[in-house]
């Protein structure tokens, strides 16, 4: 952890600081997280790869585009970064549409809804996590126009690398169901689904260390089942 006084000014504020002052307290569990992440993210990169090519094969001949989708997103202590994900939507989705995905989004390929469904895409975010601008538990990671809504408690979320799968991420696993059929998706995401998703998230915070990762890395595997 950064020392208080060197945090950015935006996530250096009154509400943050009881969630900075347990985290400096669990010191052990943060060096044992980052051990398991380059361990493990090794193993499944070794693993997984076999099977990556043959997804990026699928890609490539199910729809016009790259094999990978690359899109700024927001990690520790506010700092961007650029996640990667296997492509699930078309070519030039984002000018298409939202940045949040909806059920049934016209956007998404035939082989992105399988990939979407079994999380598949999220392979590649391995790299992520070796390279340390990701964790396998964490707050998911926020593109900036989101995270420059965030209240101020919201802000300790940074406090950690942004993470593949989180309580928020199980509890919201069929997030796309909830957005279908609003009017405005970015407006229903910013005041009704990213605050709860956030009380999850500043949950884990609380709770967090390197046992309670595992457990939620279990409840992720089961729930994608």
């Amino acid at each position: 952890m950064k020392k208080w006084e060197r945090l950015p000014a935006s996530i250096k504020n009154d509400a943050v600081r009881p969630y900075y002052d347990m985290l400096c307290r669990k010191t052990g569990s943060l060096v044992l997280k980052r051990l398991f992440d380059i361990i493990t993210a090794l193993v499944l990169t070794v693993i997984c790869l076999p099977f990556m090519l043959i997804i990026a094969v699928w890609i490539v001949c199910d729809s016009r585009g790259g094999v990978f989708f690359l899109q700024k997103r927001v990690t520790k202590y506010g700092r961007v970064f650029r996640i990667v994900k296997f492509r699930t939507m078309v070519k030039n989705a984002e000018s298409a549409g939202t940045q949040v995905t909806v059920k049934n989004d016209a956007r998404v390929t035939r082989a992105g809804r399988f990939l979407r469904k079994c999380r598949l895409d999220e392979l590649p975010q391995l790299f992520n996590v070796l390279k340390g601008d990701m964790t396998f538990v964490g707050t998911r990671p926020e593109v900036t126009k989101y995270v420059d809504r965030y209240t101020d408690e919201m802000y300790a979320t940074l406090l950690m690398p942004a993470g593949i799968t989180s309580l928020a991420s199980i509890k919201f696993k069929d997030e796309e169901k909830l957005l279908s059929g609003a009017d405005d998706t970015d407006r229903v995401y910013l005041e009704e689904v990213l605050p709860q998703k956030m009380r999850y998230n500043l949950e884990y915070i609380s709770r967090f260390n390197f046992f309670y990762d595992i457990k939620l890395m279990f409840m992720t595997f089961f729930a994608v089942i």
